[in-house]
């Protein structure tokens, strides 16, 4: 296959990165986009030089130069479009978290299995070039042997309304961004079992907004003994913070995705854009360059692409974010019963997290 054909479904904000991201994959090529909105459908189409764009995504899974169909689309949603992108033969990239619970997570990857397509789970952390690096030193030993990893990823809050309502959401910070920690530290350590989480999820700030948590605290061990220390919050001012610190019995190993690798500018009138969730940009602020290739995004992209073609073979998968929902399901579990959750653990198929924490 010497290009892949793309349809993206969606048009807000991560549709944008994916879609600036595929055109750096000389393999990839745009064909179609969809979204409810007629209007903005249309002028994200045009922005992005995507030759077909529809209301219903169902007409861009008829068309037939369409492979691969990336899944931009509240949490809700995942699990009907991405049975009727298989039912109809095309590959799907997911983006986090996988499904709302784990009987949608099984019944998305028995539909694509079923079908004969890859199931590729959006975890763009596994990617992050700095990560990417820290990664490369610990697996060469350069550290020792790994017993505490911590992400961090904090900001003020989601952008999209949808976030809030826990019916189309199902959770709160946990399950938006903790996804992300739980999935590193698996990738990290090889993708170990879990051995246990325990978990302090709090709604500190946006109680009148959602039903979901706004800040969490969480601590995973897995099999072998290292632990991951997940923290999480909407309710922390002045952008995106994403942080990493790797320790190992012989290092130490810290890095910053974003204000590591802005530059500083000071504004007295404010501009347009600095990073990700900056409320404001007068006075001092960590102006970003290159932000989607610094997150990963490109890298990524290019990757489930590859893996369309025949040339690589998944790094992150259905059953990755599976995986990654089971322990979003016990933060919620051991919040709700203040104590430990041990693996092996008989976790709810069709709850919500946000009913398992008793919301």
């Amino acid at each position: 296959m010497d290009q892949v054909g793309v349809g993206i479904i969606g048009s807000q904000f991560v549709a944008e990165i994916h879609a600036e991201s595929l055109k750096l994959a000389p393999n990839a090529r745009l064909v179609a986009c969809a979204s409810p909105n007629p209007d903005h459908v249309g002028a994200f189409a045009a922005k992005h030089a995507i030759p077909r764009h529809f209301t219903d995504y169902r007409d861009l899974l008829a068309l037939p130069e369409v492979d691969l169909v990336f899944l931009c689309l509240p949490n809700y949603l995942h699990c009907q479009a991405c049975c009727d992108a298989a039912s109809v033969g095309k590959h799907v990239v997911c983006e986090k978290p996988l499904a709302m619970t784990l009987a949608e997570a099984d019944r998305m990857i028995a539909a694509c299995a079923a079908a004969n397509v890859l199931l590729m789970y959006a975890e763009e952390l596994c990617f992050t070039p700095k990560y990417v690096r820290a990664k490369q030193l610990c697996d060469e030993g350069a550290i020792g042997e790994l017993y505490l990893l911590k992400q961090m990823e904090k900001h003020d809050g989601p952008h999209a309304a949808w976030f809030w309502d826990v019916e189309k959401s199902g959770g709160g910070v946990t399950f938006d961004m903790g996804c992300h920690a739980f999935e590193y530290f698996r990738w990290m350590l090889g993708k170990p079992p879990v051995a246990s989480v325990y978990a302090d999820l709090g709604t500190f700030v946006h109680g009148d907004k959602t039903r979901g948590d706004d800040n969490a605290t969480i601590i995973v061990e897995f099999q072998g003994g290292c632990r991951g220390l997940a923290e999480e919050s909407w309710i922390k001012p002045g952008g995106m913070d994403d942080r990493i610190e790797l320790y190992g019995t012989k290092g130490v190993i810290h890095a910053d995705l974003l204000y590591g690798s802005a530059f500083r500018t000071y504004s007295q009138d404010g501009y347009g854009y600095a990073v990700e969730k900056a409320g404001s940009t007068k006075g001092w602020s960590f102006t970003m360059y290159e932000e989607s290739w610094n997150y990963g995004f490109p890298q990524e992209d290019q990757h489930f692409v590859n893996c369309v073609a025949g040339v690589e073979q998944p790094l992150e998968t259905g059953e990755d974010g599976r995986a990654v929902l089971e322990m979003v399901l016990a933060s919620y579990e051991s919040t709700r019963t203040g104590s430990k959750v041990t693996w092996p653990w008989d976790a709810p198929r069709e709850k919500r997290p946000v009913e398992v924490w008793g919301r």
